[in-house]
């Protein structure tokens, strides 16, 4: 009846987590704002769970997002829309030239002085939501406060007739997108654009501006190729003390987003993120791709979290070798891996031009220990385990040093190491996996480790009846529980964090000790495995205390 009783809440938990997740993608679907910090309040023994899934809601709510920008349904033919050309204030409207997710652009002229312009407004109208509407007072303000080369001037902020607008100037060319849609530019050209780019949007980072949604179709290029920065909507204060869009909002294209904004933390979107972007922008001027494009959104939101890009070169041979690993530092999943600021990634660029040397250089040493020692996206579900590891580390050590015990005092029964390791451990571990379950539904990547400890406990029970079976002097073949244990972690590393090859290292160098001192290998494999669980444990129990704290405060 209890295990019966125990699957029944399981079952039970699992299903108000669906239903929680399909209220919050419907909510997305509907155009209502989703908030993932809310959520989490709201639901605490789902937390991980739905930072797990939240890319898949974020995507969700991007793809209705798109859907309802472009679909003609009853409420927007209901918007009035203007009968061009027409007169707007002192401006006569001529057609119009582009759209975006809340904005339409049209190409005017200026009444009192002839001036030909570009007015945006907002595309709803009298329709636009107060988070529309304060959406596009801040783009405004934004572009309104950065004087540069290249980044499209302000001229005017107002409204007329109900309808907020600013008058900008008129670029008269194309969009980035629309010239990469005929494929990839040469190396010498692509790296001219990204100059002037990212010296743009360093410039918005020292006046204090985040831009966030960088992308071939926010870049205009004019009749001289001359690229201009467009487009602050998503743009945030770089201390983070003004925010203009919501939290656990999706900020940015999939494609063109760093990892950080894919999962929906916006504690961590920084000036990094725009270098990201900025090299995924650069990534598709020299491939004529983006870095990750899967058929569905979904599918590219967990491309940018899991996967590294193609090497450009692979795809483009005639790519200069510096402009690549310009391109893939600015790439790197680790934010401390990337160029650290905009204007250090436009003095890469300007290096190249003046065919220079570099800063960025293939396979960098700390890069490639910096991926090897990631955190992936499922690292998240090591908070859940942190108080449990070091409750495993203490009844490691305590069987370790039983077993010992035992051998000091000369017990040589297999049924006394096979039970204490077997039935002894198998009890601890049916007690761990009932206390996680208790913490909510178990996700699939855990069932997953699950099942590697398992396979390893098993691995464990054959060691006695092995020894017997070959005449072996009892805990002869201890130096096997190291290498075991070694390989559970060196699974781990894949799947969850790389900072586990050094746990997986030091076990299977554990092996060979205990296989040299056999008279001490019980002990030495307590303190090391023990160690190996306790700290790493210890980790992330303060990590997930640190968070609950902050929320509390």
């Amino acid at each position: 009846m209890t295990q019966k009783h125990q699957e029944n809440q399981e079952d039970e938990a699992e299903m108000r987590l669906a239903v929680l997740v399909t209220e919050l993608a419907d909510q997305a679907n509907q155009g209502i704002e989703v908030s993932l910090e809310e959520a989490c309040l709201q639901n605490p023994e789902f937390e991980t769970d739905l930072r797990e899934l939240w890319g898949t809601i974020i995507v969700t709510e991007a793809a209705a997002k798109e859907k309802s920008q472009f679909s003609s349904s009853s409420r927007e033919l209901a918007i009035p829309q203007l009968e061009l050309p027409c007169d707007f204030g002192n401006y006569r409207l001529e057609e119009e030239i582009g759209r975006g997710g809340m904005g339409i652009v049209y190409r005017a002229s200026r009444i009192s002085d002839g001036e030909l312009v570009a007015i945006k407004m907002i595309l709803k109208g009298d329709f636009a939501s107060d988070s529309d509407r304060q959406r596009f007072e801040a783009e405004a303000d934004a572009a309104s406060r950065l004087n540069h080369p290249n980044i499209i001037p302000i001229y005017e902020i107002g409204e007329h007739q109900g309808r907020s607008f600013f008058c900008m100037k008129l670029i008269t060319g194309q969009s980035l997108s629309e010239r990469l849609s005929r494929g990839p530019l040469p190396p010498l050209r692509a790296a001219k654009i990204m100059n002037e780019i990212s010296d743009a949007i360093s410039f918005a980072h020292q006046n204090g501006i985040l831009h966030r949604d960088l992308k071939p179709s926010n870049i205009m290029l004019d009749d001289d190729w001359t690229a201009y920065v467009a487009d602050f909507g998503l743009a945030k204060e770089a201390d983070g003390r003004t925010s203009l869009t919501r939290s656990g909002a999706i900020l940015g294209t999939p494609s063109y987003m760093s990892p950080e904004q894919a999962t929906g933390h916006r504690g961590e979107v920084g000036i990094t993120s725009d270098v990201y972007s900025l090299g995924a922008v650069l990534y598709h001027l020299l491939t004529g791709h983006p870095p990750f494009m899967g058929a569905t959104p979904v599918e590219t939101v967990l491309m940018v979290l899991e996967q590294d890009p193609v090497a450009p070169r692979v795809l483009n041979r005639r790519v200069d070798r510096r402009l690549e690993n310009i391109a893939m530092q600015c790439l790197q999943k680790p934010q401390d891996l990337r160029y650290s600021s905009a204007s250090d990634l436009r003095n890469d660029i300007r290096a190249f031009l003046n065919n220079e040397s570099v800063a960025a250089s293939e396979g960098k040493f700390g890069q490639i220990i910096g991926n090897v020692f990631r955190e992936t996206h499922h690292a998240v579900i090591l908070e859940n385990w942190g108080l449990i590891w070091i409750w495993h580390s203490m009844v490691l050590f305590v069987a370790c040093m039983a077993t010992y015990a035992l051998q000091l005092y000369g017990v040589d029964s297999p049924w006394a190491y096979g039970g204490m390791w077997t039935f002894g451990l198998g009890a601890w571990a049916v007690v761990f996996w009932f206390v996680r379950r208790r913490m909510g539904p178990v996700t699939f990547v855990e069932r997953q480790i699950a099942h590697v400890w398992a396979g390893a406990m098993c691995c464990v029970a054959f060691i006695f009846p092995l020894e017997v079976h070959f005449d072996l002097e009892r805990l002869s073949m201890a130096p096997l529980l190291a290498v075991f244990a070694g390989m559970v972690f060196l699974i781990k590393a894949g799947i969850l964090s790389g900072s586990f090859y050094i746990q997986a290292i030091t076990l299977f160098m554990t092996a060979i000790i205990m296989a040299v001192f056999s008279s001490i290998a019980m002990p030495l494999f307590a303190f090391v495995s023990a160690g190996c669980f306790f700290f790493s444990g210890l980790k992330y129990y303060r990590r997930r205390k640190k968070q609950l704290d902050s929320r509390i405060s």
